[in-house]
């Protein structure tokens, strides 16, 4: 049996937390892909939503809403169970309050998300409005924000590993 200090003792402790760094890695992997996908639609896809012919809008923005909900539904839904799961069984090296916001940051890009953006995306499928437009864009920056925020937290409860 090693010492505390010995090197062999860290790997063993590695060895028994690696179920937790795996979900931490998996966590971390989530949350950075969607930050990177919502500061893309937000810098590129959504302004780019302007210059749509509006012949063709409502079915542009039909194929925009079904191929985005093939990507970032079982992205959202996994970041949803991951961040459960840490709520549920946290490393004590993680504060419950950083995890707690985390969550918190989660739960209003959720509510954002249902009662902000997907209404303004059936309102816009009906043809293109600038203003529904104009709102899309201004109010996925709190989204954009919150994610980035989590994707520094998810980095930090990996450091603290």
């Amino acid at each position: 049996m090693p010492r505390p200090g010995d090197p062999a003792a860290n790997n063993v402790m590695f060895e028994a937390g690696s179920g937790m760094t795996l979900v931490l890695l998996l966590h971390a992997a989530v949350t950075l892909f969607l930050t990177g996908l919502v500061w893309f639609v937000q810098l590129v896809h959504y302004p780019l939503m302007a210059e749509t012919g509006r012949e063709v809008f409502p079915r542009y923005e039909h194929l925009h809403q079904q191929r985005t909900t093939w990507i970032v539904a079982p992205a959202m839904a996994a970041e949803a169970l991951l961040a459960l799961w840490l709520l549920w069984r946290r490393p004590a090296e993680i504060p419950f309050w950083t995890v707690a916001l985390a969550g918190l940051l989660l739960a209003g890009i959720w509510v954002s998300t249902f009662a902000v953006q997907v209404p303004l995306h059936a309102k816009l499928a009906a043809g293109f409005d600038a203003q529904a437009h104009h709102r899309l864009v201004l109010t996925n920056w709190w989204r954009t924000a919150a994610w980035s925020l989590r994707s520094l937290l998810a980095l930090w409860f990996l450091s603290r590993l």
